[in-house]
């Protein structure tokens, strides 16, 4: 199927059904933490993390991806809100939870919980593949809930709470992942 000159129409009822099971395994692999059965969903994995405008490509940098994230919220988890079709896509609408107990990139445990809705696109190619898993968040929604649960009065999270604030300063200014960047208008002629 060409998706660009079918854009107004939806594929089948079928292909839905299919890439909506293909969708919902891979939220459930992720939760059980069964990385071999989430990857198994691409036939190479991609995801593009578009608030910090980062690209995770290939198995090998997809693992470490899903590594670094358990360890700083080994209780991950979502909450679907909603799915929708597109004539190329599947779009969720969810909840991602969990408790930061390990080091987030640069910045260190809190020990507080997150709840921060997002949406993810799995897109899908002409052979009906998962070619990536784009997720759109707010990074602040999730940064005042982690630090929202230290205590400015206790030392110690004063302590974290710097070292959250020194951590944030390395990451940003960090450059975007140019694919990111690269982006083309579509043609709506």
């Amino acid at each position: 199927m060409n998706h660009e000159s079918t854009r107004f129409t939806l594929p089948s009822e079928d292909v839905l059904r299919r890439r909506e099971k293909l969708v919902l395994d891979h939220f459930h692999d992720e939760v059980r933490q069964d990385w071999d059965a989430t990857l198994s969903t691409f036939p190479h994995p991609h995801y593009e993390l578009i608030a910090p405008m980062v690209v995770h490509d290939g198995n090998a940098d997809v693992r470490t991806y899903y590594a670094d994230t358990r360890v700083a919220f080994p209780d991950q988890d979502h909450e679907i809100i909603a799915f929708r079709h597109a004539h190329d896509a599947v779009i969720v609408e969810f909840w991602l939870l969990g408790t930061h107990l390990g080091p987030l990139d640069k910045i260190p445990a809190t020990g507080s919980k997150h709840r921060t809705r997002m949406n993810a696109y799995f897109i899908f190619d002409e052979n009906e593949d998962l070619i990536v898993e784009r997720i759109y968040f707010d990074q602040l929604t999730i940064l005042k809930q982690l630090i929202g649960g230290l205590d400015k009065k206790n030392p110690r999270d004063l302590i974290k709470l710097g070292k959250t604030v020194m951590g944030l300063l390395q990451m940003a200014g960090r450059e975007p992942d140019p694919r990111l960047l690269a982006t083309v208008a579509p043609d709506l002629g």
